[in-house]
């Protein structure tokens, strides 16, 4: 089944998409495994392993899986229920299994291997649940891959066999590949545009007349009409909107004893004083703000959307506000025209677009190659989003997306104490920075380039892949040991 627009952007809770929302959704679904016997459990075994138990205590994973197995998830629940409910549990050492049966289960019971890794991704968690003799009732292994994307090991493993078994001459293709074949046979609605590499974009465009997000639309009207669309974009917006609002209002210090100032209020005071009037020279400090706000939020546990990943949340909002705020066609157009809400639906299907080449191509997950996935993508996705409002063809809009990773390669995933705020927070203010100058150099352009996005992508993949697994999420190089935590 093709990724929709509305499986990069998904609303969800901070800090961490992969080690906060995923954790979440896999728990909530395996008490939807569970099913009618909830009431037949006495007791849970929850393993962790990698990159989630490594750092999973900065990112709020062992929280997350507690509120899963409530029946939580991260759509859904609200920031201040988070807090309750975490607190009720810590409190009693029990929680709520489907907010149906209460179980003696805590943190401190889960078994955590941050160097024991599964074989499928870094990001595993396997649940099971027992009756009072002690019999398993339902047990499953998730993977949380990134961007809040959840797989569960049972139905991969069911896909791989219906592809070995419908296509022999694949024996020896890898599970990837395989589980790749296996989707492609799903019986769902079918697509007019199937892509899955920046060059099939450029092919289709070429042959159609249509733009990347036209291209975008006309897949998602397979799932939901034009207005549906529409309205679900706007909300996504919405979200990310209220996330900076909510943001701009408080002050201190961020959770997790690094005593991390939170800056955006204080800069938002400071540039209504400078810029009352939208001075365009003041751009990089409004985009800077909005970058910081969204992050900011994300690192206090709040309600932010992934875009592509809770890491990387703050860049797409931060060149957003761009497009709306500094290029003259939507900044200047009237109210009336809808040009705000027309460029928001264009700037996420583009984006959107671009972000499927990378969830298909490489990765999102900073567990598996690094933050070039979460923050370099996120940047790439801005930048060919912004050239496409600025009037970009098809070819400006593939090279400013492919310029934006090519100066995001090698990116480590080192955050001190496993915490989404030291590098992450300055770090997406700085790639939403890149994203707009990369769209500018390709709207110089004329589309024409060296290097094209499908072989950044390849790129990208290859250096997560050499990378030390000390610099992608565990807590054990770069900053996350170089610097004191207290």
């Amino acid at each position: 089944m093709a990724i929709s627009v509305f499986d990069l952007f998904t609303v969800g809770i901070g800090p961490s998409s992969s080690h906060t929302v995923g954790p979440m959704r896999a728990a909530a679904t395996f008490v939807e495994l569970i099913g009618e016997r909830i009431d037949d459990v006495a007791s849970l075994d929850v393993d962790v392993y990698g990159s989630l138990a490594a750092t999973g205590a900065g990112h709020g994973t062992f929280d997350a899986i507690l509120l899963g197995l409530e029946g939580c998830r991260p759509e859904a629940v609200e920031p201040n229920e988070v807090d309750e409910r975490t607190a009720r549990m810590h409190e009693t050492g029990t929680l709520q299994l489907g907010d149906r049966k209460e179980i003696a289960f805590g943190v401190d019971d889960m078994r955590q291997r941050p160097l024991t890794v599964l074989e499928r991704h870094t990001n595993g968690l396997t649940l099971a649940a027992r009756d009072a003799a002690g019999e398993v009732i339902a047990e499953e292994t998730y993977f949380s891959v990134g961007g809040g994307f959840v797989v569960s090991q049972s139905e991969e493993e069911a896909l791989i066999a219906e592809a070995r078994k419908e296509h022999p001459e694949d024996a020896d293709v890898s599970a990837d590949e395989l589980a790749a074949v296996a989707a492609a046979h799903d019986e769902g609605p079918q697509i007019p545009y199937p892509f899955s590499t920046g060059a099939d974009l450029l092919r289709i465009s070429k042959e159609t007349g249509l733009a990347i997000w036209e291209i975008m639309l006309e897949n998602e009207k397979v799932h939901l009409s034009v207005p549906d669309i529409r309205r679900g974009l706007l909300h996504i917006y919405g979200v990310m909107d209220q996330c900076v609002m909510n943001s701009l209002d408080r002050s201190g210090n961020l959770p997790g004893g690094l005593k991390v100032r939170r800056r955006a209020h204080d800069w938002y005071l400071k540039l209504k004083e400078q810029d009352p009037s939208g001075d365009p020279h003041f751009y990089q400090e409004w985009v800077n703000l909005i970058a910081l706000a969204v992050n900011e939020e994300n690192a206090s546990g709040g309600r932010i959307v992934t875009a592509p990943t809770n890491g990387a949340a703050g860049i797409v909002p931060a060149v957003l506000y761009y497009a709306l705020n500094y290029v003259p066609e939507v900044a200047d157009a009237p109210a009336s025209s809808n040009a705000r809400e027309n460029a928001i639906v264009k700037f996420l299907l583009t984006a959107g677009a671009i972000g499927v080449l990378y969830k298909e191509n490489a990765s999102i997950s900073g567990a598996e190659v690094g933050c070039q996935g979460e923050v370099g993508s996120a940047s790439s996705m801005a930048a060919g989003a912004l050239a496409q409002i600025m009037g970009g063809t098809t070819e400006q809009v593939e090279n400013a997306a492919e310029i934006a990773m090519e100066h995001n390669l090698g990116l480590t995933c080192d955050p001190i104490a496993g915490l989404v705020q030291v590098p992450c927070i300055e770090r997406n203010a700085i790639a939403a920075g890149k994203a707009i100058n990369a769209a500018k150099m390709a709207m110089f352009g004329d589309g024409e380039h060296r290097v094209s996005l499908d072989e950044v992508i390849a790129t990208m993949k290859a250096t997560g892949e050499d990378m030390s697994h000390k610099y992608k999420e565990t807590a054990l190089g770069g900053l996350a040991v170089n610097v004191v935590e207290c």
